[in-house]
């Protein structure tokens, strides 16, 4: 099936404008973009809009779909489906959409049956028999491959590692596999750098689609920590750890 929506331009537009119906265009005086969501208990203040605004306005998606599509070589329709799928999540699991997309970008280059040599597969890289509890609720091990859970079970592992390091640098850097290690090998300056762009994207600003090398297969690891997380949340982090209070709503 996913073969199809992405050699497909047709069937992969019916199932897109499915899961992102696009409202009818009006004419009227542009509008200034909708910044991106950072906190959601933004969101949470404002109930009858919340949905809305944190899965931010068409508009927003629209560019980020075509900036990754473009960056990537993804099919507009494919893309779309990515994204959408990567801001209902995030409403979902409360991470910034922006965050998950930038790890699925430099993961996979949003390639979503991508293996790695250590057993890492789909969007996000995750080790499906490692994180086999996160899989049994979207529909065990072998929906590793599936887009939706894939992506579901990665933002849930990622909120994990960024709530019980303090900020998202630890956190990307225990996602990696690299918890005890002295370096990621760049990996979160890479995926911070491409956060950055996406965020740009997002207001409406002009930014090149050079595709970035790939990876090196050797970082991408993905291990369970030793230690095993507590219930209660991190300890809030310093102003230093800025990117932390973007990407993650107050736990």
């Amino acid at each position: 099936m996913l073969a199809l929506l992405y050699t497909n331009e047709d069937v992969a537009k019916r199932v897109s404008d499915v899961l992102d119906p696009q409202p009818a265009i009006v004419a009227a005086a542009p509008a200034a973009p909708a910044p991106v969501v950072a906190h959601v208990s933004e969101a949470v203040e404002a109930p009858h809009a919340a949905t809305t605004q944190h899965l931010g306005d068409s508009k927003q998606q629209q560019w980020v779909t075509s900036w990754l599509s473009k960056r990537y070589r993804v099919a507009s329709d494919a893309a779309n489906m990515l994204v959408s799928t990567a801001y209902m999540t995030a409403h979902e699991v409360k991470l910034d959409p922006l965050l998950i997309l930038a790890v699925m970008a430099i993961e996979s280059g949003l390639n979503p049956f991508a293996e790695s040599p250590m057993g890492a597969k789909g969007l996000m890289q995750v080790m499906a028999k490692v994180h086999h509890d996160k899989f049994a609720e979207v529909g065990g091990q072998q929906a590793a491959l599936n887009p939706v859970a894939n992506i579901k079970v990665g933002a849930l592992i990622l909120k994990d590692y960024v709530k019980r390091t303090g900020s998202v640098e630890g956190g990307l850097k225990t996602y990696v596999g690299a918890a005890d290690l002295e370096s990621d090998s760049g990996y979160g300056a890479k995926v911070l750098a491409e956060y950055r762009k996406l965020k740009q994207v997002a207001r409406g600003q002009k930014v090149p689609t050079t595709n970035p090398r790939p990876l090196p297969e050797t970082t991408v690891v993905k291990q369970s920590p030793a230690v095993a997380p507590t219930e209660a949340p991190a300890s809030a982090p310093s102003k230093t750890e800025s990117h932390a209070s973007e990407a993650l709503a107050t736990l």
